[in-house]
């Protein structure tokens, strides 16, 4: 970027690529953010590493916490990690055979690191936990308490950018700071505006740096190589020493700009191949979950082996929200065919909403039905589900960001059950009525439905790792899928409506199935008929199971050979 001249930043990033796994650790790092030394956790159970050659992510559903607002252990009204240790037999006791655990069997953490903001996304120190949220003992604790129950456990690791409060950039302010060049700087304004046509370039003092998302983030500079060697010893800290499962890159699009171009550049590519052998080095089973927030077509290079291992697919998410809405199960259907055409098997990250869009309840105007269906699909279709925390209850909340991220209800109580003391962000209005303690028990409730859904994902693998066929049925309002392993069949259908359907006639081209069928009844009390498949393709055509199925529909079948 201006004024530097270009011999020398292909220089710098020729030294970054060569020389990424430390060959400027000479340079200090201030005191205060040098890694504690810590002794190596407790020793862990051995968590299962996948089935049918697949990675053990694809046998995993997520659940994403915002720590600050899931449960107060001490009355100060912020969340902490105390709280979320004391609530994980809520997310999986560890006990298959009990029914009160919502069954996900992974966490990932929106930043835990010090911040001067809410939200954490503006680090001050890579090396420490937020001091609102506990300790780095506390950290360890949570990572044993966790890998008892056989849940993972994935970090927010914000590469691209800093608190301006960093020790990092208060020494940068100074040109002649050795620290200088840990940021991009320019002697003159570029004049050139961010991504979305915000203002990227920031005057201080004599000199302008750049923050693509707000002039208190400066963008870091992976041109320095420096700045990668530290970035590697962060990335050791926090798997090595204290048993992290792996990462969820923040803003991973943004990482070096070339002038104008600031997003999906190719060196950024080139970055995270490099950046994926240190992890890899560090454990082989650390997975990395890349936020790219754009097309799939550039966000799908991302995750095709040697960069992530997963990205968001943001595309299907919307995808999936505006069929729901729309009543366009083919829509949902070409969706997801279009997601495995552009990724390897299953490797893609799902989602319906997280902590920057609107809830999901809100997308659907609070309507349960349309709700259920939403999570019915994404939850047995291909992929690794990521759910937001308040999703499985039905929790509310829009822009700002603030109302997406308030407490967590878990009961009629005062302050929704989240603190003894005032909340850091008020609870919501309606937490009396939309809380986990009025739901549990109910056999129709959302949070019901959405633990019935993570076991039966959790119990057949053909609903995380089989192959996805869509199924037609000749209307729009039917959603309806199979997924497929060598010794399991599993039809879902989904009927999107507010009405009944009468008389659904399903075909497909299913290879491997012949013979007649029995369908058992996994969800859903609708009963269907025999399925006998035949013709000259393997699969069925005008299959009725069924004179009518019901609104808003959620059905599960396996497909059982008659004698």
């Amino acid at each position: 970027m201006q004024p530097r001249k270009i011999g020398r930043l292909i220089a710098f990033w020729l030294a970054g690529v060569i020389c990424f796994s430390g060959c400027a650790r000479e340079q200090p790092t201030p005191a205060a953010t040098q890694p504690p030394p810590l002794p190596t956790p407790t020793s862990a159970p051995r968590l299962p590493m996948g089935t049918h050659g697949f990675p053990w992510w694809n046998d995993t559903v997520f659940y994403e916490v915002f720590v600050r607002s899931f449960y107060d252990s001490d009355g100060d009204g912020i969340g902490d990690l105390k709280g979320l240790i004391s609530k994980l037999d809520y997310l999986n006791d560890g006990d298959p055979a009990t029914q009160t655990d919502l069954g996900v069997n992974g966490l990932w953490l929106m930043p835990i690191q010090p911040s001067p903001s809410y939200h954490g996304y503006d680090v001050t120190d890579y090396y420490q936990v937020n001091p609102e949220y506990g300790t780095l003992e506390d950290f360890k604790e949570l990572i044993d308490a966790a890998h008892q129950r056989g849940i993972r456990i994935i970090i927010d690791l914000v590469l691209n950018h800093t608190s301006i409060e960093h020790p990092w950039f208060v020494s940068a302010e100074d040109p002649a700071s050795e620290k200088r060049d840990w940021y991009v700087w320019s002697d003159t304004d570029p004049g050139i505006l961010g991504p979305w046509g915000e203002r990227a370039w920031h005057k201080l003092g004599n000199a302008y740096y750049y923050g693509v998302f707000w002039d208190r983030m400066p963008d870091l500079n992976y041109r320095n190589p420096a700045v990668s060697a530290e970035m590697e010893k962060v990335v050791r800290f926090w798997l090595a020493e204290l048993g992290a499962d792996g990462f969820r890159v923040d803003g991973a699009k943004h990482l070096i700009e070339e002038g104008e171009n600031q997003i999906n550049t190719k060196p950024t590519h080139e970055w995270f191949k490099q950046f994926r052998t240190v992890y890899k080095g560090i454990n082989p089973q650390v997975i990395t979950v890349g936020e790219v927030r754009d097309s799939i077509f550039a966000a799908a290079p991302y995750a095709r082996g040697d960069e992530f291992d997963l990205v968001f697919d943001f595309d299907l998410a919307s995808a999936i929200l505006n069929g729901v809405n729309g009543v366009d199960g083919e829509k949902i259907q070409n969706a997801i065919s279009f997601t495995l055409s552009k990724y390897k098997p299953g490797q893609f990250a799902t989602l319906l909403t997280n902590h920057d869009d609107p809830r999901v309840m809100t997308h659907f105007q609070a309507d349960i039905g349309k709700m259920k269906n939403a999570a019915t699909i994404y939850l047995t279709m291909p992929g690794v589900p990521f759910l937001y925390y308040g999703e499985e209850i039905g929790m509310q909340g829009t822009k700002p960001d603030e109302l997406i991220r308030t407490p967590m209800h878990w009961s009629a109580e005062a302050q929704a059950g989240f603190t003894t003391g005032t909340p850091w962000e008020p609870v919501r209005r309606d937490y009396q009525e939309v809380n986990l303690a009025s739901q549990a028990d109910l056999p129709d409730s959302l949070w019901t439905h959405y633990r019935s859904l993570l076991a039966l994902r959790n119990s057949y693998e053909s609903l995380r790792v089989g192959e996805y066929i869509p199924v037609q049925t000749g209307s729009n309002e039917i959603y309806a899928a199979l997924r497929q392993t060598e010794d399991q069949t599993i039809l879902i259908l989904v009927n999107l409506s507010d009405d009944p359907v009468q008389d659904p006639l399903l075909s497909a081209d299913v290879p491997n199935l012949r013979g007649s069928f029995s369908l058992q009844s996994l969800m859903g009390e609708v009963q269907f008929a025999d399925l006998t498949t035949g013709g000259e393709k393997e699969g069925f055509v005008d299959y009725q199971p069924v004179r009518e199925i019901p609104a808003h529909a959620n059905l599960v079948f396996m497909l059982t050979p008659k004698p």
